[in-house]
């Protein structure tokens, strides 16, 4: 089993123009932890210091499974 640590930024969570950006993905716990590091004084990430999140995801599995549907 091959693990990767990808890493997201949230701003604004839970409001109408959310910001969600994938940062980056990476081999181990200790780069992911690296780039935040890297990034949390930079514009805008600096406003949202708590918008990091860091997700462990298995290679070679599907991951979104049930489908999906669009709200008109």
């Amino acid at each position: 089993m091959s693990i990767v640590f990808l890493v997201h930024h949230i701003a604004r969570k839970d409001e109408p123009d959310e910001d969600v950006k994938l940062i980056g993905v990476y081999s181990v716990r200790a780069k992911a932890d690296a780039a935040i590091r890297r990034l949390s004084s930079k514009p805008g990430f600096v406003e949202y210091p708590d918008g990091f999140h860091v997700s462990e995801y298995e290679l070679d599995r599907d991951h979104w499974t049930d489908g999906f549907f669009t709200v008109p």
